[in-house]
């Protein structure tokens, strides 16, 4: 089904849909033009505009929208949101991100605070010394405005608990990522429209000799070019993260559609976890939000400590 940008509004059932979900996928389009998802959590607004966040540890989104404000949002994950009988549901739209950087926990950046602290209780020992020496980052954080322009649902895939990745019989060596994406029951497709902006859809895939065979579900339009497979998790805490994404080339055959990998990144916690895949994490991270700073000359902004933790729930 496919509605007008204020159905997020007008109609409070998909509204309420929309802010049950712990977590969205948001679709940016990359410097060579790759639209690349990752999973986020967001505030939809009561003027129907929806407000994500980013930390100076991963500003690679903000950047992408400076550079190109079409944006897309999938709510396809329904993990602890009580739902029960979710679908997907993709906003589309326009976005864009001021080069301010908002330490303090007030208006809508204060009612996400307090959401996440809630649904996600383990962010909350980041308030606390010594947690307070490293973790700074995470509260020094851009903020996203999407504009929707356009909304539709439709049926999340039927899964099996062999996952959305199996092989086809005969299949060469392993594919790129194929390790990864076997052990979800299924992935996101971010591709582009004919007009070049992304557009995003859950549905499963098939390894092949030559790379996945994706299931595009009728309506969903992608073009061949760069694109690439996103899979995700978190638990009913919003904790035992990991998120990956397969990158390659969408290619169109009389058997459907392929996506040709070529590159499999996971930013933070491995599939096969390692120990040092945190502390990996938090150099990465603190690296980000220097080079950030450092390259628009600001000084290091003190995070209001006291202003968080009165926001925290009581124990």
């Amino acid at each position: 089904m496919q509605s007008s940008p204020g159905v997020i509004v007008s109609e409070s059932a998909l509204g309420s849909t929309i802010s049950a979900y712990r977590t969205c996928e948001l679709a940016t389009l990359a410097k060579d033009g790759t639209p690349v998802a990752w999973p986020t959590s967001g505030l939809l607004r009561p003027d129907g505009t929806i407000m994500l966040t980013t930390s100076l540890g991963y500003p690679q989104k903000a950047f992408n929208v400076r550079r190109d404000g079409r944006v897309a949002l999938l709510f396809s994950d329904p993990t602890a949101s009580g739902l029960t009988t979710p679908e997907q549901i993709l906003v589309r739209g326009t976005a864009h991100c001021p080069d301010e950087v908002h330490t303090d926990p007030a208006g809508d950046l204060g009612v996400f605070w307090t959401r996440m602290f809630q649904r996600q209780p383990n962010c909350r020992k980041y308030l606390d010394w010594p947690a307070t020496m490293f973790t700074d980052f995470y509260f020094m954080r851009l903020l996203i405005t999407v504009t929707p322009t356009e909304v539709t649902t439709r049926p999340l895939p039927t899964t099996t608990e062999a996952g959305a990745v199996s092989a086809e019989s005969g299949a060469a060596a392993p594919l790129i990522g194929a390790e990864v994406l076997a052990a979800y029951p299924s992935v996101v497709l971010a591709a582009r429209d004919g007009a070049g902006a992304p557009l995003l859809v859950r549905t499963t895939a098939t390894a092949g000799s030559d790379g996945y065979r994706v299931v595009v579900p009728d309506g969903v339009d992608p073009v061949e070019g760069a694109a690439s497979l996103l899979v995700h998790r978190h638990d009913a805490q919003l904790w035992s993260l990991h998120n990956a994404n397969v990158r390659g080339e969408l290619v169109r055959s009389a058997d459907g559609w392929t996506l040709r990998p070529h590159r499999l990144v996971e930013p933070a916690a491995r599939h096969k976890a390692r120990m040092t895949d945190s502390l990996r994490t938090v150099r990465t991270t603190r690296a980000a939000t220097r080079r950030y700073l450092d390259r628009r000359g600001l000084p290091r902004p003190a995070v209001p400590w006291a202003a968080y933790r009165a926001l925290r729930p009581a124990d």
